[in-house]
C-alpha cells in the first residue's frame, strides 16, 4: 500500500481501536493462547502472549496492527517458538468464504487491476489497453448474494453440527470475517483435543466427500440388490432418503428407477447431491490444529470492516452492522468502475475521480486498492 493510503487507513485503525475498547476482548483461556498481528506492508509478528484486555489494548495502541489474531490452540508455553509450546488441545473451527463457492454473480463484482499503470477494469482482458502489461490483480467486491449464500452455508453447517454430532446450539458462535464470509466456532471441550487427521475426517463428512453408493445400499455387484435408506434416519442417510423421496408415496417408484439405472447412475446422483448439500468449509482452516484466526472486534485490513458476531444471522447486514469506522469526510481519488453500498448509501462508481467521501467508504477502498489519497 502506497504511504500516503497507509497513513489515513491506519489513522483510521487507531481512531476504531481507541473508541471500541468495549467490542475486542481476549479470549477465554487467554493466558494459553498464542496472540499475533501484521501492520501495513510488514510481516507476521506471532508468539505472543496477551494476559488480559488491558495488555491487548496497549498492543492496539502501541502497534496500530492492520490485522490481529489469537490461536484457536491452546499451550503450555504459547510465547515459545512451535516446537516448544506443548500443544494441549484446540477449539473446532470453519471459514465459510465466498470466494469458494463458485457463485455466478461474481463476476459482476470482481475487477482487475492492472499491476503496471493501476488501469482499473470490469471485465477481464489479456493485456492493458493503456500499457499493454499482462499482469492484473484481481479485486473481488462482494454483493448481497455473496453474503446471502455464505450465510446458507453456515446454516447447512450448523444443522449438521446439532443434528448429527450432537453439539448445542448454544455450543456454536457465528462470527462474520470482516471480508467475504463467516468464522464457526465450536466451544464445546468434548472437540478440542482432536488431531488434525481427525478433523480432517470430519470435514470430509460435512463436505460429503469421499461418498459411495454403498453406504446407501446400493452395491457395485449387484446393483439390483438395493436397500435404499428410510427417511426417518440420522445423518447423511437420511438426509439423502429424504432427498430423493419426496414424499413416501414416491419411494417405490423412485426406488425401481434406482435400481434401473444403477450403481454409475447413483454415484453421479450422490455427486450432484454433493453439490447442494455438502457443506462448502475451507478444509485447510479446520484441519490446522496451530493456526492463528483473526481476533473478534478487530479490523479485516482486507476491507476495513469488523469482524463481529452474529447474533442473528438471518437479518445480519455486514456492510452496514460491520462497518464501524468514523464518519467524517476524506478526499481520495477513487478509481472504483463497480458501485459499492455501505451503511445503507452507495458510493460510485468511480473512474479515477477526485471524490469526498466518508472516511468508513475511502477507507474500504483503499483496502480494496480501489483508490488513492489525494
Amino acid at each position: 500500500m502506497l504511504e500516503k493510503n497507509a497513513i489515513l487507513v491506519e489513522g483510521a485503525f487507531k481512531e476504531y481501536y481507541f473508541n471500541r475498547f468495549d467490542f475486542i476482548h481476549v479470549p477465554v483461556k487467554a493466558n494459553e493462547r498464542e496472540f499475533g498481528y501484521q501492520k501495513i506492508n510488514s510481516g507476521m509478528i506471532r508468539h505472543l502472549a496477551m494476559k488480559n484486555d488491558k495488555e491487548l489494548h496497549l498492543l492496539l495502541m502501541k502497534e496500530i496492527p492492520s490485522d490481529v489474531y489469537c490461536s484457536n490452540a491452546y499451550y503450555s508455553f504459547p510465547n515459545l517458538p512451535m516446537s516448544e509450546k506443548d500443544w494441549k488441545g484446540a477449539d473446532l473451527i470453519f471459514d465459510i468464504d465466498a470466494k469458494d463457492l463458485a457463485l455466478p454473480c461474481r463476476k459482476d463484482h470482481t475487477v482487475y487491476k492492472c499491476t503496471s499503470c493501476n488501469d482499473t477494469i470490469t471485465g477481464h482482458q489479456s493485456e492493458c489497453s493503456k500499457c499493454g502489461s499482462t499482469k492484473f490483480e484481481t479485486i473481488s467486491v462482494s454483493c448481497n448474494n455473496c453474503i446471502s449464500e455464505s450465510k446458507k452455508e453456515v446454516s447447512k453447517l450448523i444443522e449438521i453440527l446439532t443434528s448429527d454430532l450432537a453439539i448445542k446450539r448454544e455450543e456454536i458462535e457465528v462470527y462474520f470475517s470482516g471480508n467475504e464470509g463467516f468464522h464457526v466456532r465450536i466451544t464445546s471441550g468434548a472437540y478440542e483435543t482432536l488431531g488434525s487427521q481427525e478433523r480432517a475426517d470430519l470435514v470430509d463428512y460435512i463436505m460429503f466427500n469421499g461418498t459411495v453408493p454403498e453406504t446407501f445400499g446400493i452395491k457395485k455387484q449387484d446393483a439390483s440388490k438395493v436397500s435404499l435408506p428410510t427417511t426417518d434416519e440420522g445423518g447423511w442417510r437420511g438426509r439423502i432418503a429424504r432427498n430423493l423421496f419426496a414424499s413416501k408415496a414416491k419411494t417405490l417408484k423412485i426406488t425401481k428407477q434406482i435400481t434401473s439405472e444403477g450403481y454409475s447412475s447413483f454415484q453421479l446422483k450422490l455427486e450432484e447431491i454433493k453439490r447442494t448439500m455438502g457443506v462448502r468449509v475451507d478444509p485447510k482452516v479446520t484441519m490446522d490444529i496451530h493456526r492463528i484466526f483473526r481476533l473478534e472486534g478487530s479490523i479485516n485490513s482486507k476491507s476495513g470492516l469488523a469482524k463481529i458476531q452474529c447474533d442473528d444471522l438471518d437479518s445480519f447486514d455486514p456492510f452496514s452492522q460491520a462497518c464501524l469506522l468514523g464518519h467524517d469526510e476524506v478526499q481520495i481519488v477513487a478509481n472504483c468502475p463497480l458501485p459499492i453500498k455501505l451503511k445503507n448509501k452507495k458510493y460510485g462508481p468511480y473512474y479515477s475521480e477526485p471524490v469526498s467521501l466518508p472516511k468508513y467508504a475511502a477507507v474500504y477502498m483503499l483496502c480494496k486498492g480501489l483508490g488513492n489519497v489525494v
